[in-house]
């Protein structure tokens, strides 16, 4: 058997075992822990917004200790300021005297929790704009690497508005993707109710080390991609600008998806087929990724707003969904 070959077969048993460990910590859920997967195999960040109490913050660190990642925590608030999240320089008595030594923040973590990103003030947000696109941070005038790994999950609650900043389209760009986590069926939170968060979670083992999920990140990279399939993005990420949309989105769409989210949409294909066991990227791929990959990057007007339009409703249309 080839090496790819090997590597896909090594990939898709692990991100099972993955699933399996996951699953014993958060009831149900499926599409949105394959959502997280796929972007973790992409290398890319990923946005969960859903109302509070459905486990997202409890899936982050299931998902840290199921990688053996070092997992930083950062509960945004509104009187959070950049240096808190980037570290500082603070004095320290040397040998020689008193001396200026750097002290990293959090974001020196392999998996960071961006806990309730929207509360942050602008500026605070802002400080993140380098790090997740760059993997690198600048403080005082000095850069220091992030990674790899390096990954940002953020949370955002949709409904509690009060004291919160939403996420300019500059920040929101950064995300590779953007989960919706729905509320749970009957079933699943009858099953819910079985399961102690506490106990669960401490009970999570490593199933993928770090080399292991650099290797698979790497693969995910080199999965083929026909042209036909490239052109399908493109035409969609076309399909998404004002003059490209059928005619009753024309006037409610301001602004479409930019080349970074025709570049999410290739990424997080590839990391579904990788998923999948398979090593060249299908066209159901495309549509399967296309309403995480783009929501987020799709800038609506005062017109849809005003029609109870969303951008999962325009990308729904452009699909065929």
């Amino acid at each position: 058997m080839s090496d790819p070959e090997h590597t896909a077969d090594a990939l898709r048993q692990a991100m099972l075992g993955l699933r399996t460990t996951l699953g014993r910590v958060l009831v149900g859920q499926r599409a949105v822990v394959d959502g997280v997967l796929m972007g973790l195999l992409a290398g890319g960040h990923v946005l969960l917004e859903g109302v509070p109490g459905l486990g997202k913050t409890l899936l982050i660190k299931a998902l840290g200790r199921g990688l053996a990642l070092d997992v930083r925590r950062i509960q945004f608030t509104p009187d959070l300021m950049p240096a808190d999240i980037l570290g500082t320089r603070t004095l320290h008595e040397g040998p020689s005297g008193a001396e200026l030594q750097f002290r990293p923040g959090p974001i020196f973590g392999e998996l960071v929790l961006a806990d309730e990103i929207n509360r942050a003030n602008p500026r605070t947000q802002a400080a993140l704009l380098e790090a997740m696109a760059e993997r690198q941070v600048t403080v005082d005038g000095e850069t220091r690497p992030l990674g790899p790994p390096f990954f940002v999950m953020a949370t955002e609650n949709p409904i509690d508005m009060e004291g919160t900043y939403p996420l300019p389209e500059a920040q929101a760009d950064r995300f590779l993707m953007k989960l919706h986590v729905p509320l749970p069926s009957a079933e699943e939170l009858f099953d819910i109710l079985d399961v102690d968060p506490g106990p669960a979670l401490a009970g999570v083992q490593a199933v993928v080390d770090k080399a292991a999920l650099l290797r698979f990140q790497a693969h995910v990279r080199a999965i083929l991609v026909a042209d036909d399939v490239k052109r399908s993005i493109v035409d969609l990420i076309c399909k998404t600008r004002p003059e490209g949309l059928p005619a009753k989105f024309r006037d409610m769409v301001q602004l479409g998806a930019s080349p970074r989210g025709a570049q999410a949409v290739l990424g997080a294909a590839r990391a579904r087929a990788a998923l999948a066991g398979r090593l060249h990227v299908a066209p159901e791929d495309v549509r399967a990724v296309a309403l995480p990959c783009l929501r987020h990057r799709i800038l609506l007007g005062f017109a849809a707003r005003a029609d109870g339009v969303t951008a999962d409703d325009v990308i729904g249309a452009l699909i065929g969904g």
